[in-house]
Order: C-alpha cells, then sequence, then structure tokens
C-alpha cells in the first residue's frame, strides 16, 4: 500500500482546507464519494492532496496514490499501473477472467486488455477486496487533468460506479482544465490563494532573515499563491533579502514559476509582448503613456491577444492597464531580451519632462556605460527619494549614480554619500567602511570631502566611541567645505554633518564641544528657509538658556508632525521636544520611524526614534512599555553595531531598575555606562551613571549618597550652559540636599533655576520646581507651593514625579502633626508608586502612613478592576473622594486640602459620574482596597 513515509511540513493558512477533507474522508459518511480539488497554478492543491494521504491513513485508510504526467501522457494505462502495482498480491484472488485482465493492463499476459468497460470493473473488485480485507480505501489522484486516456476513461467509469463500499476519491486539477472527473458531477472544491496574514507567515518561517519591507513586496506580487511565496525568493541574493541590495522592477522567476506564469506570454504575438514590456516598465498602466512610447496611433490593439488570454485588463472605471497577476509582469520581463529592454526604457523616457525622476530613473536603466549627464539627474532623485522617506531607496539610487558616474572624483562623492546616509539613517555601519574604501580606490584624493568625514566619524562615534577623533574630524571637513559643491544637491550631507556633530557635542557633553557647535552652525548654515538646527541648538543642546524664543514655533512644527514623511526632521523635532517636555505630541511620528526601521528603512534613525519614546514612557510611567521599547532598541544596537547609542537604551532601563529597587541591575547598567564612557571623555554616560545611582539612594533613602553623585554633577546655584541632563535630576539634588540640612545649597540651586526662567519651558518642570523650592525651606512648611505643584493642570501625565511630591508634602505634614492632611497626600502616594512598581518608594510611603497610626492600604494588582476604578480619577479628584469616602464635608475637606468648597464640589461631581455612584457611601465601597 501506499502511504507517506514521513509527516509533510505543517501546512499555513489551510485549517479551512483540511477540516473539509477531513469530512470527506469521515469513514462514516464516504461510501462512495468523490471530491475534486481546483485552484490557480501552485496554489497548494498537491499539498493538500499530501496532507490528506497523512491524515486518511493515520484514520485508517489504505492511501492509493495516482499522479498525471505530461510526458506519459501518450502511454496507455501508465496512470493505472501506479494503482494497481501497490495492489498486486491481490490481484490472484480475483476471478480468473478479471485477473487476467488487470494482468493484461499490467503487461505481464500476452493478452491484450479487453474493453474499458472490463477493466473498471475489475478494478473496481480489486478494490473491493482490498477494503474488505484491510479496510476503507482512499485513491487521490493528483494532476488529473494529466492522465492519459484509457486510464482516464476507467478512472471515470469507475468513479461514476461509486455507490457502495467504502471507497473514496480525491482528485485535483487545474482550475478549467477537463478531466475524467470534470464531467460526472463529483463535488468540486476550488483552494483560494493564501491570505495576506497566512502568506507572511510562510515567507517568515522559510526566509526568517527576510527584511519585512522585502517579504511584503514578495506576498504583494505571489498574491498568495504558495509555490510562489516559496520560489520568488530563491533568486534573490542575501544583500536582496535583507534590503541592502536593490530588488528589480519585475521580480526574477525560477524555472518552476516560468513553467506557470512564462507559457502564455511566449504564445504572444512580438508586438504584444512589446507592449506589455512597455507597460511592466511604465508601471502606471496609463495607456496614453503606452500609445505614445511605441509611436504608433494604432499600436493598442496589439492588447487583445493579450487579453483574451486573460493575462491582462483594461479598468473600465480608470481606463488603466492591469495585470491580473503580478508574475505575469516578471513573466514579460524574463522573456525579453535586455536590448528590448533598453529600447523600452529609453522610449518611456521620451515621454517625461527634463528633470523628472521617471525620465532619470528610466535613462539610468537604459544606460550601458558611464553617463555623468545621467549620474547627475540620478545624484538629484536620490535626494528627493530620501526626502520622501525612503532613505534605502536614497541609497540605492545613489550607488547606481556612482556606476554611472564617469570620473574618479564624482564616483567617490556618490560613494561617500551612500556610506553617510547609510551610517547616519539606515543602519548600514558595518558597509561604511567598505564604502569609503571603494570611494578611496576612485578618488584618493576625496577622502577628506564632508560625506566620507561624516561618515567616518558616525563610524568613530557609534563603533568605538572616539568621540574627540570625531569632533576633529566633523570639524575639519565642515569649516572647509565650499558651498554648494559643483553645482549639485549636498544640503542633506551637510544636515547630516551637522546630526553628527551634534551627537559627538551630546554625548561628549563638555561646554567646549557645543561651543565649537554653536559656531559652526552660525557660520555655515545651509541655504534653506525650513531650518533646524537653531532650534534643536536651543531646545536639546541649552534647554536652560536657549528653549523659551522656540518654543511656539516647536509647539507649531509638532502639530503637523503627522505630515511629515522625512524621518531626518521627525527626529530633529523629537530631539527638540526631549528636553522640553513635548515629546507625547511626537509620539505617533516616532512610532513611524520606528515601523520604518522594523520594515528594513531607516534603522538607525529608529534607534534614535525607540529611545525618545523610552524617554516619554518614563516620564509618563509606563515603565514596562519602556523595557519593551529598549529592549528592541537595544537588539538593533547589537544588530547593527551602534556601541554608543546603546548607552541610552541601558541608562533608560537603569533608572527603572532604580526606581523599582533592583539595586543590583542599576549598579550594574550604571557600572557598565562609566567603565565604557570613562575612557573615551564620554561625560552624558558620566552623567547617565550618576543619576541612576542617586535616584537608587534616594528611594533607599540615602540622602548623602545621593547627594554626593549629584553635587558632583555641577556647582549649587548654577545652572551651566549646555547642560541639558541638569535639567532631569532637578527634584533630585533639592530632596538630597534638604534631607542632608544643606538647605543653602537646595535654596541657591532653585533660584538659579528660576533665575534662568526653566519653569516657563513645560508645566513639569514648572510643577517640579515648586516642589523643589518648598522641599528647600527648612523652617516651615510652604502649603503654597506644594499645593500649587501638586495642583498643577496635567499632573497625571507625570506620576512618578507627582507621587515624589505628595510624598516629600505628606512627611512634612506628618512630622507637623498634620496627621489627617499627611495620610490624604501619603495615600496618593503611594497608590501611584505601587502601580508603577516602585518598591523603595512604596515601602517609604507606607512608612509614613504607618507612622501616621492607621493601617496601610493598597491597590490591588495592575489588571483589576479596582485599579481601573483608580485610574479613571485626576490626582485631586482622588485624594478628594477618598476623604469624602471617610465621611468629611465639602467644607472639611477643602481645609485639609486648601482648596475651596466649590473646587472640592466639583471634583467629586466628577468623581461620582467616572465611578458611576450617586452616594458617599458608594465611594466607599468603589475605592476601598485590601487591608495590608
Amino acid at each position: 500500500m501506499a502511504s507517506a513515509a514521513l509527516t509533510p511540513p505543517a501546512l499555513i493558512g489551510r485549517s479551512a482546507e483540511l477540516a473539509f477533507l477531513d469530512r470527506h474522508f469521515d469513514t462514516d459518511l464516504a461510501s462512495g464519494a468523490a471530491l475534486m480539488l481546483t485552484g490557480e497554478p501552485g496554489v497548494g492543491k498537491s499539498a493538500l492532496l499530501d496532507a490528506a494521504a497523512v491524515r486518511t491513513a493515520a484514520a485508517g485508510f489504505q492511501v492509493l496514490r495516482i499522479s498525471g504526467c505530461p510526458f506519459q501522457r501518450g502511454v496507455g494505462f501508465s496512470a493505472l499501473n501506479q494503482l494497481l502495482q501497490p495492489l498486486a498480491d491481490g490481484i490472484p484472488a480475483l476471478p480468473a477472467r478479471q485477473a487476467e485482465t488487470l494482468q493484461a493492463v499490467r503487461g505481464l499476459s500476452e493478452e491484450q486488455p479487453t474493453e474499458l468497460l472490463a477493466i473498471a470493473n475489475a478494478v473496481h473488485a480489486l478494490l473491493a477486496l482490498t477494503a474488505a480485507e484491510d479496510g476503507p480505501v482512499a485513491l487521490i489522484v493528483d494532476d488529473v487533468a494529466w492522465v492519459d486516456r484509457s486510464s482516464a476513461t476507467v478512472l471515470g467509469t469507475l468513479a461514476r460506479s461509486l455507490r457502495v463500499g467504502p471507497i473514496t476519491v480525491l482528485g485535483a486539477s487545474r482550475t478549467g482544465d477537463e478531466s475524467f472527473l470534470s464531467s460526472i458531477g463529483i463535488t468540486e472544491y476550488e483552494v483560494q490563494p493564501l491570505d495576506d496574514v497566512a502568506a507572511n507567515e510562510l515567507v517568515s518561517e522559510r526566509f526568517p532573515a527576510m527584511t519585512a519591507r522585502v517579504r511584503r513586496r514578495l506576498v504583494a506580487e505571489a498574491r498568495g499563491n504558495p509555490l510562489a511565496l516559496l520560489e520568488l525568493p530563491v533568486p534573490l541574493n542575501s544583500l536582496q533579502q535583507t534590503e541592502r541590495g536593490t530588488l528589480p522592477a519585475a521580480l526574477p522567476l525560477t524555472e518552476r514559476l516560468k513553467g506557470i506564469f512564462s507559457t502564455r506570454v511566449a504564445a504572444l504575438p512580438d508586438a504584444t509582448r512589446k507592449l506589455l514590456l512597455l507597460a511592466v516598465l511604465d508601471g502606471s498602466g496609463e495607456l496614453h503613456i503606452l500609445q505614445r512610447a511605441l509611436g504608433a496611433p494604432d499600436g493598442l490593439a496589439g492588447l487583445s491577444p493579450a487579453e483574451r488570454a486573460g493575462l491582462v485588463q483594461v479598468r473600465g472605471g480608470t481606463g488603466r492597464l492591469e495585470f491580473r497577476h503580478p508574475l505575469t509582469r516578471s513573466a514579460v520581463m524574463e522573456l525579453s531580451t535586455s536590448e528590448e529592454r533598453r529600447w523600452a526604457h529609453r522610449a518611456l523616457a521620451a515621454e517625461f519632462p527634463e528633470g523628472s525622476e521617471h525620465r532619470a530613473r528610466h535613462l539610468a536603466d537604459a544606460a550601458v556605460g558611464p553617463d555623468d549627464q545621467v549620474a547627475a539627474l540620478l545624484h538629484e532623485v536620490a535626494y528627493s527619494t530620501l526626502r520622501r522617506g525612503d532613505a534605502v531607496g536614497a541609497i540605492s539610487t545613489l550607488l547606481r549614480a556612482s556606476e554611472l558616474s564617469g570620473s574618479g572624483t564624482a564616483k567617490a562623492r556618490r560613494l561617500a554619500e551612500a556610506a553617510c546616509l547609510g551610517a547616519n539613517i539606515t543602519g548600514d555601519l558595518r558597509n561604511v567602511r567598505a564604502l569609503l574604501d571603494n570611494a578611496g580606490h576612485a578618488d584618493p584624493t576625496g577622502l577628506g570631502s564632508l560625506a566620507a568625514a561624516t561618515a567616518a566619524a558616525s563610524e568613530l562615534l557609534n563603533g568605538e566611541g572616539d568621540v574627540d577623533t570625531a569632533h576633529r574630524l566633523l570639524l575639519g571637513a565642515i569649516n572647509t567645505h565650499v558651498w554648494p559643491e559643483d553645482g549639485e544637491t549636498v544640503e542633506d550631507i551637510f544636515r547630516e554633518a551637522l546630526n553628527t556633530l551634534l551627537l559627538v557635542c551630546f554625548y561628549g557633553g563638555r561646554p567646549e564641544l557645543w561651543r565649537s557647535f554653536e559656531e559652526v552652525v552660525r557660520r555655515r548654515r545651509p541655504p534653506t528657509s525650513r531650518r533646524l538646527l537653531p532650534l534643536i541648538l536651543g531646545t536639546f543642546a541649552d534647554p536652560a538658556y536657549g528653549a523659551l524664543p522656540f518654543l511656539d514655533r516647536l509647539d507649531h512644527l509638532i502639530s503637523g508632525l503627522h505630515q511629515q514623511t522625512d524621518p531626518v526632521r521627525v527626529f530633529g523635532l523629537g530631539l527638540s521636544a526631549s528636553y522640553t517636555d513635548r515629546l507625547p505630541g511626537c509620539r505617533s511620528a516616532l512610532r513611524r520611524v520606528v515601523d520604518d526601521g522594523r520594515d528594513g528603512g531607516a534603522v538607525a534613525l529608529a534607534i534614535q526614534a525607540q529611545f525618545l519614546l523610552a524617554n516619554d514612557a518614563y516620564a509618563s510611567g509606563q515603565w514596562d512599555e519602556l523595557l519593551e521599547v529598549t529592549a528592541e532598541g537595544l537588539g538593533w544596537c547589537e544588530t547593527h553595531d551602534y556601541r554608543l547609542a546603546a548607552s541610552t537604551g541601558h541608562f533608560q532601563r537603569g533608572l527603572v531598575a532604580a526606581a523599582r529597587g533592583d539595586a543590583a541591575t542599576a549598579r550594574e547598567i550604571a557600572d557598565r555606562l562609566v567603565s565604557w564612557g570613562n575612557p573615551r571623555g564620554l561625560g552624558a554616560l558620566r552623567v547617565y551613571a550618576a543619576q541612576i545611582r542617586a535616584l537608587s539612594a534616594l528611594g533607599g533613602a540615602d540622602f548623602d549618597a545621593a547627594h554626593r553623585l549629584l553635587r558632583a554633577l555641577g556647582t549649587p546655584g548654577e545652572v551651566p550652559h549646555f547642560a541639558p541632563q541638569a535639567l532631569w535630576p532637578l527634584l533630585d539634588f533639592t530632596e538630597a540636599a534638604a534631607r542632608t540640612d544643606r538647605h543653602e545649597e537646595s535654596a541657591a540651586h532653585v533660584a538659579a533655576i528660576r533665575k534662568s526662567d526653566i519653569p516657563s519651558i513645560s508645566p513639569r518642570l514648572a510643577m517640579v520646581t515648586d516642589a523643589a523650592e518648598a522641599m528647600s525651606v527648612p523652617d516651615f512648611i510652604d502649603h503654597d507651593l506644594f499645593e500649587a505643584a501638586i495642583a498643577t493642570p496635567g499632573a497625571e501625565r507625570w506620576p512618578f514625579d507627582w507621587a515624589r511630591i505628595c510624598l516629600a508634602y505628606g512627611e512634612r505634614l506628618r512630622r507637623a502633626k498634620a496627621g489627617g492632611a499627611a495620610r490624604v497626600h501619603l495615600d496618593a502616594a503611594l497608590g501611584t508608586f505601587e502601580r508603577l512598581g516602585a518598591a523603595p518608594w512604596s515601602a517609604r510611603a507606607a512608612d509614613e502612613l504607618r507612622a501616621s497610626g492607621i493601617p496601610v492600604r493598597h491597590l490591588e494588582p495592575a489588571g483589576s478592576e479596582l485599579l481601573a476604578r483608580h485610574t479613571l480619577l485626576t490626582p485631586q479628584e482622588r485624594v478628594a473622594a477618598q476623604l469624602a469616602a471617610t465621611g468629611l464635608t465639602n467644607k472639611q475637606i477643602a481645609a485639609r486640602l486648601f482648596l475651596s468648597p466649590r473646587t472640592v464640589a466639583a471634583h467629586l461631581r466628577s468623581v461620582f459620574r467616572k465611578l458611576n455612584v450617586t452616594s458617599r457611601g458608594g465611594l466607599r465601597d468603589a475605592l476601598t482596597g485590601p487591608v495590608r
């Protein structure tokens, strides 16, 4: 008996089809049943037959396989012999006449086979005997249309005569093919192409290294055809599969796919194939372009044979030409010669105006050798492609322009620009050295160019973190750069040079580096009216002193980010927003940059966008999300060798570890940052490490250690220029100084902050400044400042900072014997800390509450109904509701919270609506949590 020796691979996206086949072979229902699978070539019919063979064998069927073959269609009974061979031992048990008939069919008798009806009866008898002795029989026939004529007649007769007995037939044939099962009225089941989800899963499983963008291209071309999905990647090299190499306009076909899609194209008249080639290379489907390119008024008549063959159609609504299957385009390309393709590109180029991107690309594809004019056109196209957000396409275009460059200088310049964009945008850091070496071979004198210097500086900075060498290299190239360069567009390269210098200065963390950057921006501004560099310099490099004049413009630009396609510009605005507390407005745009990186696009920018989103997640208390975001970003850093950029992700994870009380992880991260950053002069990493260690010390109430760490970063009473990180630990230093009785230092620090008008930058900075000033007062509780900080509009957007302020206020109130008011703020702090998972801070708040003489309550774990109810409320609503639940009147609550009774009433109305309660007794039920 024929049966599968090995289980075939699990079929993806075929659960419905397999369930249908299982029902067909149900032993209680399958007697006399026949079923035909139909579908387009390569859709997976044979795979389903293989799966059915395994499943039916496991269910107790005796599986018999027949496969039609086009080369044996003229050989009589060739298919029938595939059925008889495994049943040969049972033939002698048949009546003598039937046994002789089957032996004749097998060619083992001198007699000639008798009439076909007798043969069909003998086969039926043999199958019935087999079923009686060994169980039900499943006859599976693949490629039914290619079964030889005599076998087809016998099998057709057999299928029509299945009335009784456990014999079941399953066949498969292409849609529209005539076969012995086509006209006998049996059930047909059309196998559909895979949906997009299953198609992506199939390609991902078989080709895991392929980038998402390439995978989507293949899925779109294959249209769910499993054979095409598995065959299309085969001709692609590793660079093309990972989108480091250019994909052709029409994907190449393997021999198996050619056999499916090229046959009908090859049968078309030459004029029709010529017209289809123009349509493939044009890609727009516009008939008027094809007609003009042909240069004949009746040229479109050549479409008729292709339309009749079902290869193309003209849409009635749009009037555009469409290929019914994308792989037909590939077949057209496969069947054309190189000269035919060059002719088509030249003809199409003539239909587009001078300066057109389409014209430039067609001329480049038609070129057979160096052509400086076309190379220059392609160079401009590369940067228009970059500004549309397709950095990978821009680099591919630059590399093609370098191939067409006649002079070594032009070739080297374009190779260097490709290296620069690769290092700074697409994540091709590992390819930078090879591109620069090729540029050096093309023009040994050109390695001092701005593009080459920027690429080399990026390699140094992101690889070994050599800040000083990268700084010297960039400054020298920027200061000697001639603008414009040979009349070609290099504004984007100048922008990348300054962006790289910006990161050099940030990670270097030294004022003299920033001053050199400021001087460069002042003297070497690129000729464009849309400069972001002065804005970035003010808001990111020196926010304490430079942000305020730019905030209105920054807000305006952020409001338009939803329309922005240039990932470099999105990243620049994200930097500007990072220290001015405007990252929430950049979230969607930054996520688009990240998605582009996931798809194999601008990976280097996606890494930076990930860490900007992580900054936002930390400030907004989305710490679990931060850990997910940084895990992906750090994985990219490791894959693409971005060692310095990874330090920001480690810093963010270190902050969360410190805040949550994971002292060992926080210490390990801080030590790693210092050990790698100090030998390289990376001052930012030293600040990162100090902030992690100080936060860990504050959580554990080790205020002396926290003060020592933060005091080493600056002088109290001074807010240094070009120290953006100084805005983050503002609350940390003030608390550490105040809790170690260094009130003068704390007051001086707050005074310097107010003098530089830092609170005007954002509500968060105003909130922490008020709180810091209140903390720095040694002799009394400044209720006004504490209450102003706690009541900051939108304070819930910064839960960790807000809870720390509530804790500080509650601590002072308790020590002043104002236990009732203290409990309100301490309880609010405790609830927030617990939701964040900030264990050491929760412990501090809980200790204070216990000292106030009340049982400590806490919220149930995240995801509970109680937590969901609490998160509906703003911080002030939550505090007012908790007091109201104890039975206090609005007037009493107002006195406790230093609010007006009218404000308390407004808060409670909002609470009642959000919690869907109608009484203060209902508040108790809605807010009560288990006592710890």
